[in-house]
């Protein structure tokens, strides 16, 4: 098939242009191979492949062109790694890794908690896609796990956020009772890996079905924003343990400054003294009570004649 299609090429361009288009061609064909067929293995080394080339200020900046968009619009989306990583600007993630379109399934939140929706995009990554690697990537110099490291005041709904990274920060200092400051901070950011981890054994059945039947590695990482090089943690310690223990229900956190919801109205009470006396609404005057109409007057009698 490459033999009729070069010398169609050839025919047609010329002989030097037609190997510059063949080699554009392959590489491009070879470039979408990579996706749910491929070993765990295999997939991690992409990402190691294209971290280096991102250190060392030589990426190859894969599968951005027009051909690879229409690509992936005519024949979908076949990413090769689920990954889970901080919203932080400093961190993009296709950049760290030299990845292009199509390439990897990214999931990006402040201090790379897995609550319910983040759970719901790993599993779409790792069950709908079968991505055959899922990486969960946090960072030196984290704003987020600093904040729950200094119990920093703050606003809005950062506390409800912040609150998932603190079993981190006690696991951390339960490692290490004398770490303060900027070691516990690293600490911490290293133990938020392992818990994000955690909680995805823990309360995803799918993730863990997919480890147990080996079509699934997770994976952690740190990734130094100075140096741009990622450090592999490898698999969590206990994952084996993490396998067996019995699923956890994520437990859904209610903001205290969300208002109360609204209490269904009342019936409306049978008789005003029945009211009840804790509601705020007044209830309804009772209806006047009418006056029996009064009697039609009647005509005076006459006085009895005399006999």
């Amino acid at each position: 098939m490459l033999k009729h299609l070069f010398l169609g090429v050839v025919m047609k361009h010329g002989y030097l242009r037609s190997l510059i288009l063949l080699f554009a061609f392959c590489g491009t064909a070879f470039a979408s191979s990579a996706g749910p067929g491929i070993p765990a293995d295999e997939a991690v080394k992409l990402l190691k492949d294209g971290n280096a080339r991102y250190v060392a200020g030589q990426p190859t900046h894969p599968n951005l062109t027009s051909e690879r968009r229409a690509e992936t619009v005519k024949g979908g989306q076949h990413p090769f790694a689920t990954i889970i990583g901080c919203s932080d600007s400093r961190e993009p993630l296709e950049l760290i890794f030299d990845q292009g379109v199509g390439d990897i399934f990214v999931i990006r939140v402040a201090g790379n908690v897995a609550g319910p929706d983040e759970l719901a995009s790993i599993e779409y990554g790792v069950g709908h896609l079968n991505t055959p690697v899922m990486l969960v990537l946090g960072h030196t110099a984290c704003g987020a796990v600093t904040a729950a490291v200094q119990n920093a005041k703050l606003h809005g709904n950062l506390p409800f956020l912040i609150n998932q990274i603190k079993p981190a920060v006690a696991k951390a200092k339960a490692w290490t009772p004398t770490a303060s400051g900027e070691e516990l901070i690293a600490k911490s950011i290293k133990a938020n890996v392992w818990l994000t981890m955690e909680n995805m054994f823990r309360k995803s059945s799918e993730v863990r079905e997919l480890v147990k039947k080996g079509k699934l590695l997770v994976i952690g990482g740190l990734y130094d924003l100075e140096s741009g090089k990622v450090e592999w943690l490898g698999a969590h310690p206990d994952q084996a343990k993490l396998l067996t223990a019995p699923a956890k229900a994520h437990v859904q956190m209610k903001p205290k400054h969300a208002p109360a919801p609204a209490a269904a109205p009342e019936a409306a009470p049978a008789k005003p003294e029945a009211a009840d006396q804790g509601s705020m609404v007044a209830p309804a005057p009772a209806p006047p009570v009418e006056s029996p109409a009064p009697a039609p007057a009647q005509a005076p009698h006459a006085a009895p004649a005399h006999q």
